[in-house]
């Protein structure tokens, strides 16, 4: 799927969910998560297998279960602690559905996508650049800036909100 698809994948059950449940639009911070969170194994995985070729594909690393699951209890714990639980959760909502985006035509066969259960499984590496790439590569640099981007404004708002739960604490 493409990001745009991922995030509209995500979006649109999550915004449905918040009109029923709190009868008003979804917070720019659930927006944020939502977002990142459509994108989040994109965002990793595709970085690390085609610009630092550390991976076999674009689709293995934060698309596999026994790497998402504890990432989804960590975000969680998170949004428990610091009593963002809407927020946690509109990330791993759109973090399982990107993985199920791209995964559900071989699961309505019946069979498990390798990607999901690596690296209990070994993944072939890709020789080649993915067709979505384009000429010389120009989508995957783009992607690349893009998740560097993307990964640095939410560091920045982590450590910010660290930053205030813990003065807050403190007073």
């Amino acid at each position: 799927m493409f990001p745009l698809e991922h995030f509209l994948v995500a979006l649109l059950p999550i915004l449905a969910y918040v009109l029923i449940r709190n009868r008003q639009l979804p917070s720019n911070g659930l927006l944020f998560a939502v977002c990142l969170g459509s994108q989040f194994p994109d965002l990793i995985d595709k970085p690390l297998a085609y610009w630092v070729g550390i991976l076999p594909s674009g689709r293995v690393f934060t698309h596999s279960l026994p790497i998402a699951i504890p990432i989804a209890v960590i975000v969680l714990g998170y949004g428990w602690r610091t009593d963002r639980l809407q927020i946690a959760g509109g990330f791993v909502a759109a973090y399982l559905l990107h993985l199920l985006g791209d995964t559900y035509r071989v699961l309505l066969t019946g069979q498990i996508p390798p990607m999901l259960v690596w690296p209990s499984v070994t993944l072939q590496r890709h020789s080649r650049l993915p067709s979505w790439a384009g000429i010389d590569g120009i989508n995957v640099r783009i992607w690349n800036l893009f998740s560097l981007l993307m990964l640095t404004v939410t560091l920045g708002v982590l450590i910010r909100d660290v930053w205030i739960h813990r003065d807050s604490r403190t007073q």
